[in-house]
Protein backbone atom coordinates (compact mmCIF):
# COMPACT_ATOMS: atom_id res chain seq x y z
CA UNK A 1 0.00 0.00 0.00
CA UNK A 2 3.04 2.30 -0.27
CA UNK A 3 1.89 5.25 -2.37
CA UNK A 4 5.22 5.21 -4.26
CA UNK A 5 4.87 1.52 -5.22
CA UNK A 6 2.44 0.63 -8.02
CA UNK A 7 0.06 -2.24 -7.22
CA UNK A 8 -0.57 -3.89 -10.56
CA UNK A 9 -3.06 -6.14 -12.29
CA UNK A 10 -2.06 -5.55 -15.94
CA UNK A 11 -5.58 -6.09 -17.32
CA UNK A 12 -6.70 -3.20 -15.12
CA UNK A 13 -3.97 -0.63 -14.45
CA UNK A 14 -0.81 -1.34 -16.45
CA UNK A 15 -0.39 2.42 -17.01
CA UNK A 16 0.58 2.73 -13.35
CA UNK A 17 3.86 1.03 -14.29
CA UNK A 18 4.96 4.41 -15.66
CA UNK A 19 5.03 5.78 -12.09
CA UNK A 20 7.71 3.60 -10.53
CA UNK A 21 9.73 5.53 -7.95
CA UNK A 22 11.39 2.82 -5.83
CA UNK A 23 12.18 0.13 -8.42
CA UNK A 24 9.50 -2.03 -6.81
CA UNK A 25 6.27 -3.36 -8.34
CA UNK A 26 3.71 -5.00 -6.05
CA UNK A 27 1.58 -8.04 -6.88
CA UNK A 28 -1.83 -7.83 -5.14
CA UNK A 29 -3.63 -10.31 -2.96
CA UNK A 30 -4.93 -13.30 -4.95
CA UNK A 31 -8.58 -12.62 -4.13
CA UNK A 32 -8.16 -8.97 -5.16
CA UNK A 33 -6.59 -9.84 -8.52
CA UNK A 34 -9.59 -11.78 -9.81
CA UNK A 35 -12.01 -9.25 -8.31
CA UNK A 36 -10.65 -6.19 -10.10
CA UNK A 37 -10.48 -8.00 -13.44
CA UNK A 38 -14.26 -8.47 -13.18
CA UNK A 39 -14.98 -4.98 -11.87
CA UNK A 40 -12.88 -3.03 -14.39
CA UNK A 41 -15.03 -3.43 -17.55
CA UNK A 42 -18.21 -2.83 -15.54
CA UNK A 43 -16.77 0.27 -13.87
CA UNK A 44 -15.78 1.69 -17.26
CA UNK A 45 -19.34 1.37 -18.52
CA UNK A 46 -21.62 1.93 -15.55
CA UNK A 47 -19.46 3.53 -12.82
CA UNK A 48 -19.44 1.29 -9.76
CA UNK A 49 -20.76 2.86 -6.59
CA UNK A 50 -20.52 -0.01 -4.07
CA UNK A 51 -19.52 -3.68 -3.90
CA UNK A 52 -20.44 -6.28 -1.27
CA UNK A 53 -18.03 -9.22 -1.45
CA UNK A 54 -18.22 -12.71 0.02
CA UNK A 55 -15.26 -14.94 -0.76
CA UNK A 56 -14.94 -18.71 -0.70
CA UNK A 57 -11.18 -19.22 -0.69
CA UNK A 58 -9.23 -22.43 -1.19
CA UNK A 59 -6.64 -23.77 1.21
CA UNK A 60 -3.80 -23.21 -1.27
CA UNK A 61 -4.21 -19.51 -0.57
CA UNK A 62 -2.64 -20.23 2.82
CA UNK A 63 0.17 -22.45 1.51
CA UNK A 64 1.15 -26.10 1.08
CA UNK A 65 0.85 -27.13 4.74
CA UNK A 66 -2.84 -26.08 4.91
CA UNK A 67 -3.51 -28.05 1.72
CA UNK A 68 -1.89 -31.11 3.29
CA UNK A 69 -3.98 -30.55 6.42
CA UNK A 70 -7.19 -30.58 4.39
CA UNK A 71 -6.18 -33.87 2.80
CA UNK A 72 -5.15 -35.48 6.09
CA UNK A 73 -8.16 -34.17 8.00
CA UNK A 74 -10.54 -35.47 5.36
CA UNK A 75 -9.15 -38.98 5.82
CA UNK A 76 -9.19 -38.58 9.61
CA UNK A 77 -12.79 -37.36 9.77
CA UNK A 78 -14.06 -40.09 7.47
CA UNK A 79 -12.32 -42.73 9.57
CA UNK A 80 -13.75 -41.29 12.79
CA UNK A 81 -17.22 -41.12 11.27
CA UNK A 82 -16.98 -44.75 10.33
CA UNK A 83 -15.87 -45.58 13.89
CA UNK A 84 -18.80 -43.61 15.31
CA UNK A 85 -21.20 -45.64 13.22
CA UNK A 86 -19.72 -48.84 14.61
CA UNK A 87 -19.67 -47.83 18.31
CA UNK A 88 -22.76 -46.89 20.37
CA UNK A 89 -23.05 -43.15 21.07
CA UNK A 90 -23.24 -43.93 24.81
CA UNK A 91 -19.47 -44.25 24.78
CA UNK A 92 -19.24 -40.50 24.34
CA UNK A 93 -17.12 -40.85 21.20
CA UNK A 94 -17.72 -37.95 18.87
CA UNK A 95 -19.67 -35.79 21.33
CA UNK A 96 -17.61 -32.85 20.04
CA UNK A 97 -18.88 -32.04 16.50
CA UNK A 98 -15.37 -30.94 15.53
CA UNK A 99 -13.68 -34.27 14.90
CA UNK A 100 -10.18 -33.13 13.93
CA UNK A 101 -7.63 -30.78 15.47
CA UNK A 102 -6.03 -28.13 13.32
CA UNK A 103 -2.50 -26.73 13.12
CA UNK A 104 -3.01 -24.26 10.29
CA UNK A 105 -6.59 -23.08 10.83
CA UNK A 106 -8.65 -21.90 13.78
CA UNK A 107 -11.21 -24.66 13.23
CA UNK A 108 -11.44 -28.01 11.48
CA UNK A 109 -11.25 -27.29 7.73
CA UNK A 110 -12.42 -30.67 6.43
CA UNK A 111 -16.17 -30.62 5.66
CA UNK A 112 -16.37 -27.12 7.12
CA UNK A 113 -16.27 -23.39 6.29
CA UNK A 114 -14.24 -20.95 8.39
CA UNK A 115 -15.25 -17.24 8.29
CA UNK A 116 -11.77 -16.11 9.27
CA UNK A 117 -8.72 -15.50 7.05
CA UNK A 118 -5.65 -13.77 8.52
CA UNK A 119 -5.73 -11.98 11.88
CA UNK A 120 -8.46 -9.72 13.24
CA UNK A 121 -8.15 -5.93 13.34
CA UNK A 122 -9.79 -3.50 15.74
CA UNK A 123 -13.11 -3.07 13.92
CA UNK A 124 -13.90 -6.79 13.74
CA UNK A 125 -12.75 -7.30 10.16
CA UNK A 126 -9.78 -9.49 9.26
CA UNK A 127 -6.63 -8.34 7.48
CA UNK A 128 -7.69 -10.32 4.40
CA UNK A 129 -10.94 -8.37 4.22
CA UNK A 130 -9.18 -5.05 4.75
CA UNK A 131 -6.64 -5.91 2.04
CA UNK A 132 -9.39 -6.61 -0.49
CA UNK A 133 -10.99 -3.23 0.19
CA UNK A 134 -7.80 -1.16 0.23
CA UNK A 135 -6.15 -2.88 -2.73
CA UNK A 136 -9.25 -2.61 -4.92
CA UNK A 137 -9.45 1.09 -4.20
CA UNK A 138 -5.78 1.58 -5.05
CA UNK A 139 -5.90 -0.48 -8.24
CA UNK A 140 -9.28 0.57 -9.62
CA UNK A 141 -10.85 3.65 -8.03
CA UNK A 142 -10.57 5.10 -4.53
CA UNK A 143 -14.17 6.33 -4.69
CA UNK A 144 -15.70 2.85 -4.84
CA UNK A 145 -17.16 1.71 -1.52
CA UNK A 146 -16.52 -1.93 -0.64
CA UNK A 147 -17.17 -4.34 2.20
CA UNK A 148 -15.96 -7.93 2.38
CA UNK A 149 -16.39 -11.20 4.28
CA UNK A 150 -13.66 -13.75 3.58
CA UNK A 151 -14.26 -17.47 4.18
CA UNK A 152 -11.89 -20.43 3.91
CA UNK A 153 -13.50 -23.54 2.40
CA UNK A 154 -12.31 -27.17 2.00
CA UNK A 155 -11.08 -26.82 -1.58
CA UNK A 156 -7.48 -27.29 -2.73
CA UNK A 157 -7.25 -24.69 -5.52
CA UNK A 158 -9.30 -21.76 -6.87
CA UNK A 159 -11.06 -18.94 -5.07
CA UNK A 160 -14.73 -18.13 -5.64
CA UNK A 161 -16.42 -14.81 -4.94
CA UNK A 162 -20.05 -13.76 -4.70
CA UNK A 163 -20.38 -10.09 -5.68
CA UNK A 164 -23.21 -7.62 -5.24
CA UNK A 165 -22.35 -4.61 -7.41
CA UNK A 166 -24.23 -1.31 -7.33
CA UNK A 167 -23.80 1.05 -10.30
CA UNK A 168 -24.34 4.78 -10.60
CA UNK A 169 -25.72 4.35 -14.12
CA UNK A 170 -28.53 2.14 -15.49
CA UNK A 171 -27.48 -1.13 -17.09
CA UNK A 172 -28.84 -4.07 -19.02
CA UNK A 173 -27.81 -7.66 -18.44
CA UNK A 174 -26.99 -7.95 -22.13
CA UNK A 175 -24.44 -5.14 -21.88
CA UNK A 176 -22.99 -6.58 -18.68
CA UNK A 177 -22.45 -9.98 -20.28
CA UNK A 178 -21.03 -8.42 -23.45
CA UNK A 179 -18.59 -6.27 -21.46
CA UNK A 180 -17.38 -9.14 -19.28
CA UNK A 181 -17.07 -11.70 -22.05
CA UNK A 182 -15.12 -9.22 -24.17
CA UNK A 183 -12.72 -8.19 -21.40
CA UNK A 184 -9.15 -9.51 -21.23
CA UNK A 185 -8.86 -12.27 -18.68
CA UNK A 186 -12.62 -12.82 -18.32
CA UNK A 187 -14.87 -15.56 -19.62
CA UNK A 188 -18.62 -15.73 -19.04
CA UNK A 189 -20.15 -19.18 -18.49
CA UNK A 190 -23.72 -18.47 -17.46
CA UNK A 191 -26.37 -20.89 -18.63
CA UNK A 192 -29.46 -20.80 -16.44
CA UNK A 193 -29.71 -24.54 -16.05
CA UNK A 194 -28.24 -27.27 -13.88
CA UNK A 195 -24.46 -27.10 -14.15
CA UNK A 196 -24.48 -23.97 -16.30
CA UNK A 197 -21.84 -22.24 -14.17
CA UNK A 198 -18.19 -22.65 -13.21
CA UNK A 199 -16.98 -24.06 -9.90
CA UNK A 200 -13.50 -24.00 -8.30
CA UNK A 201 -12.62 -27.49 -9.54
CA UNK A 202 -13.26 -26.48 -13.16
CA UNK A 203 -11.25 -23.24 -12.87
CA UNK A 204 -8.12 -24.98 -11.61
CA UNK A 205 -5.25 -24.82 -14.09
CA UNK A 206 -6.92 -22.20 -16.29
CA UNK A 207 -5.83 -18.60 -16.81
CA UNK A 208 -9.25 -17.00 -17.06
CA UNK A 209 -11.47 -15.57 -14.38
CA UNK A 210 -14.87 -17.18 -14.97
CA UNK A 211 -18.14 -15.32 -14.34
CA UNK A 212 -21.48 -17.03 -13.76
CA UNK A 213 -24.90 -16.47 -12.14
CA UNK A 214 -25.26 -12.92 -13.51
CA UNK A 215 -28.61 -11.49 -12.46
CA UNK A 216 -30.31 -8.29 -11.38
CA UNK A 217 -30.65 -7.55 -7.68
CA UNK A 218 -34.40 -7.10 -7.39
CA UNK A 219 -34.02 -5.39 -4.00
CA UNK A 220 -31.88 -2.47 -5.13
CA UNK A 221 -31.81 -0.20 -8.16
CA UNK A 222 -28.91 -0.45 -10.65
CA UNK A 223 -27.45 -3.47 -8.85
CA UNK A 224 -26.39 -6.94 -9.99
CA UNK A 225 -25.29 -10.19 -8.38
CA UNK A 226 -22.68 -12.46 -9.90
CA UNK A 227 -20.32 -15.31 -9.10
CA UNK A 228 -16.68 -15.39 -10.20
CA UNK A 229 -14.06 -18.14 -9.89
CA UNK A 230 -10.36 -18.18 -10.66
CA UNK A 231 -7.26 -20.28 -10.03
CA UNK A 232 -5.62 -18.33 -7.21
CA UNK A 233 -2.18 -19.82 -7.87
CA UNK A 234 -2.26 -18.67 -11.49
CA UNK A 235 -4.39 -15.56 -11.77
CA UNK A 236 -3.76 -14.49 -8.21
CA UNK A 237 -0.02 -15.04 -8.15
CA UNK A 238 2.24 -16.59 -10.80
CA UNK A 239 0.39 -15.54 -13.95
CA UNK A 240 -0.19 -12.00 -12.70
CA UNK A 241 3.53 -11.65 -11.92
CA UNK A 242 4.49 -12.80 -15.44
CA UNK A 243 1.96 -10.42 -16.98
CA UNK A 244 3.39 -7.56 -14.93
CA UNK A 245 6.83 -8.30 -16.36
CA UNK A 246 5.44 -8.45 -19.91
CA UNK A 247 3.58 -5.16 -19.46
CA UNK A 248 6.69 -3.53 -17.96
CA UNK A 249 8.80 -4.59 -20.95
CA UNK A 250 6.27 -3.08 -23.37
CA UNK A 251 6.21 0.23 -21.53
CA UNK A 252 10.02 0.41 -21.40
Amino acid sequence: MDSDVPLIVPHVNSNDLKNIKKNIIANPNCSTAQLVIVLKPLHDLFKIKRVVISTYQSTSGAGKAPMDELKNQTHQVLELKALQDAIPLTTGLGSDPQLATSKNFTKQIAFNAIPHIDSFVDDGYTKEEVKMVNETKKILDNKIELTATCVRIPVFVSHAESLNIEFEKPFTLEKVVEALDGADGCKVIDDRKDGGYITPVEAEGKNETFISRIRKDSSNKNTINLWCVSDNLLRGAALNAVEIAEAFIKIK
